[in-house]
């Protein structure tokens, strides 16, 4: 069991990494459907939320069943990320996340995100004041440093901890990396072998099928992996990776069928929680990553990513359900299930 405050996690938990623009709630729904264990809100920034910005509290919004469920907030400001973090208890959430992690110029040189791993210090007291200020778990999403010249995880997660934090997740990689190269999952497991660290590591990075998340469980003793871009179009990917480390079998990709079902479901869900235009343009990333692989699929992909009808997009699902219902995804190309 992983627990996180009073919230209790199965062993081995899974989670969905926060991503701007693709973990609505729409999506969020389709993947607690598919096994994911718990989830955590588009990122929410402090001074928007205090200006009473509407979009900030959209995001908040949480339906019962996408609990477990945590609210990311970001910001460089200590007063406002504490009369943020009282605002988003508003809503109801079970924990509330920080983000130290995203490493997004416009964020991370503004001194929020990634950019507080250049001041630790702030960082630290910006999560006690945080912590002090919430009735709920508090929890921390970072990266292991700055730069590879200035990796400072394990010392960071040590004083993250010390001012109350109940779990870190850490991606393998550093703000200067962005998302390039391979993450670090042995500075990851050293702050999970780290006998001073009491609370739940998770890992996060290169989490793309069911054998990497079994080995990140195996040979890095993570107590839950976050998993992001791989699951864009591929919802699925949690249940696949619990039948595997349940049984050591990797499940048949879903059927043509069985995916035209879903994304018509996550479809209307999008355009029923953003309206149309937008949860149409935002929905577009995942369509056409449903369908990845298949063969002479080029004008209808086309359609799926240009078009802003709703019952055209619900026509070319239900074309490409029967043009390739019969399809043998062992022919797929392999990089067009789970790897991303």
């Amino acid at each position: 069991m992983t627990t996180i405050g009073k919230i209790q996690l199965p062993e081995k938990a899974l989670f969905l990494a926060p991503m701007e623009d693709i973990t609505d709630q729409s999506f969020r729904i389709i993947c607690k459907e598919h096994g994911v264990d718990a989830m955590i809100s588009e990122f929410v920034a402090s001074e928007g939320l205090i200006r009473d910005c509407e979009k900030s509290y959209h995001k908040m919004r949480i339906d019962d069943s996408e609990r477990p469920f945590g609210v990311q907030l970001y910001g460089h400001n200590i007063d406002s990320m504490v009369q943020a973090t009282k605002m988003a208890e508003s809503q109801r959430p079970d924990f509330i996340d920080l983000n130290f992690g995203c490493p997004a110029k416009k964020i991370a040189h503004r001194g929020a995100g990634a950019g507080l791993l250049q001041n630790v210090p702030l960082m630290v007291e910006m999560t006690k004041a945080v912590v002090q200020t919430s009735s709920l778990p508090v929890t921390v999403k970072t990266r292991t440093g700055w730069d590879d010249k200035n990796i400072n995880i394990v010392d960071t997660a040590k004083r993250l901890q010390e001012v109350g934090i109940a779990a870190i997740t850490i991606h393998g990689r550093t703000k200067a990396q962005m998302y390039k190269g391979k993450a670090n999952w042995d500075i990851i497991a050293e702050v999970k072998n780290d006998p001073e660290i009491e609370i739940p590591v998770i890992g996060n990075g290169d989490i793309d099928s069911p054998e990497s998340a079994k080995n990140a469980f195996l040979n890095y003793g993570v107590d839950g992996v976050m998993i992001g871009r791989a699951t864009v179009g591929k919802p699925w990917l949690f249940s696949a990776i619990k039948t595997y480390l349940q049984t050591g079998e990797i499940p048949e990709e879903p059927s043509i069928t069985e995916k035209v079902n879903i994304a018509k479901r996550h479809l209307l869900k999008s355009i029923e929680w953003k309206g149309n235009p937008r949860g149409i343009y935002e929905m577009r990333r995942h369509l056409s990553n449903y369908f990845k692989g298949l063969p002479h699929f080029k004008e209808i992909r086309k359609k799926l990513v240009t078009s802003l009808d709703q019952n055209e997009l619900l026509d070319t699902l239900d074309l490409i359900e029967s043009r390739y219902r019969n399809f043998d995804s062992t022919k797929l190309k392999s990089d067009s299930f789970f790897h991303y």
